[in-house]
C-alpha cells in the first residue's frame, strides 16, 4: 500500500516570467480578474494558496480601458485623508482623465488577497499609461486575454 506525500511548492525566483498586455478596448473587470489570476498563480500546475509564486504582469495603454454601461459617470471611487471631514470622493471618468493607472490597479488589488500576501502580489503588477514601459530588459512575453 502506498501513501501518497503532499509536495509544499517554495518560490522561486527563477519560475517567475514576466507577462505584458494591452489594456486597449478591455473592460476593466474581465481585464482585472484574469491579471489578478496570474500574479497569484493560478494559472500554473504548481499553485499554492500561502505562496506567491505567480508572475510579474505590465499593463500598457492603462487609458484605453472601458468600462460598460454608464458606469463612467455612476462608479464611485473614495480615499480618505485621515482627519474629520477628509472623505473625498471621484467618478471613474475623473479618475481616468487625472491617474488612469490607479483604475487597473485598484481593480486587481480588490481580487487579491487582504493580507500580507496580497500585498506582496500587488508589487508585481506594473501599470504603464501608453504603450511604452521600462521593462523591456526583462522581455515580458504577451499574455493573451
Amino acid at each position: 500500500m502506498s501513501q501518497t506525500k503532499t509536495e509544499s511548492i517554495r518560490e522561486k525566483p527563477e519560475d517567475l516570467r514576466w507577462l505584458q498586455v494591452s489594456a486597449a478596448g478591455q473592460p476593466l473587470g474581465r481585464l482585472a480578474s484574469r491579471i489578478a489570476r496570474v500574479l497569484r498563480g493560478k494559472h500554473k500546475p504548481t499553485f499554492t494558496p500561502n505562496a506567491d509564486n505567480g508572475d510579474f504582469v505590465i499593463v500598457t495603454d492603462a487609458e484605453k480601458v472601458t468600462l460598460t454601461g454608464a458606469k463612467w459617470r455612476d462608479k464611485i471611487y473614495y480615499r480618505h485623508s485621515g482627519y474629520p471631514g477628509g472623505l473625498k470622493a471621484e467618478s471613474a471618468r475623473h479618475l481616468r482623465e487625472r491617474r488612469p493607472e490607479v483604475l487597473i490597479q485598484r481593480a486587481v488589488q480588490g481580487m487579491l488577497p487582504h493580507n500580507a500576501l496580497g500585498r506582496k502580489m500587488a508589487k508585481k503588477l506594473k501599470v504603464y499609461v501608453g504603450p511604452a514601459h521600462p521593462h523591456a530588459a526583462q522581455h515580458p512575453e504577451q499574455l493573451e486575454i
